[in-house]
């Protein structure tokens, strides 16, 4: 049985950097115990990936705080994720939006019986993702982690975790 996790954004910007929260911060271990699962047969991770142009995009404009800059310190995947992402030779996928299409089209050639999605922000990069992936694997199993998310809010990552279960995506607490 193919089983794949997908770690989505779990950078320093978005764990304690400028769009950093205690969600995010109490997620990291529960990300490392992830991807330290031998029941995983592949491991990928997304890295969103901004240039210094960033507040000029459309999203600078709607989310005007520069972040995931290409090359600097908030652009890194937290130290302990990224040892354990290591130690899995996890496949690195850098994306300038929210979903990756390039990763589902991958995934999706490689058709994996199970997927399961955890990492920041469960509305906006998860949610984005785990979309994608339905619409690409409309009868792949697809699961989130809820435990291993953090949204933007307590109660926006309640909101997101709600709208996938309705997509046929099945949303674990544990």
């Amino acid at each position: 049985m193919k089983k794949y996790l997908i770690v989505i954004d779990m950078q320093k910007d978005f764990v304690d950097g400028v769009l950093g929260s205690p969600q995010a911060v109490s997620a990291v271990s529960e990300v490392v115990r992830e991807v330290t699962d031998p029941a995983y047969t592949k491991v990928f991770a997304t890295m969103d990936t901004h240039t210094p142009e960033y507040m000029s995009t459309l999203e600078g404009k709607y989310l005007p705080v520069p972040h995931c800059i290409r090359d600097t310190e908030g652009w890194q995947i937290n130290g302990q994720i990224a040892e354990a992402l290591q130690k899995r030779d996890a496949v690195i996928v850098e994306k300038g939006t929210f979903g990756s299409t390039d990763m589902a089209v991958q995934i999706a050639a490689e058709n994996p019986d199970e997927i399961t999605l955890c990492g920041v922000c469960t509305d906006i990069c998860v949610i984005s993702n785990a979309l994608l992936l339905r619409a690409y694997l409309p009868n792949t199993e697809i699961r989130v982690k809820a435990i291993a998310c953090a949204g933007t809010t307590p109660e926006n990552h309640e909101a997101a975790l709600k709208v996938m279960k309705s997509c046929q995506i099945v949303t674990e607490e544990e």
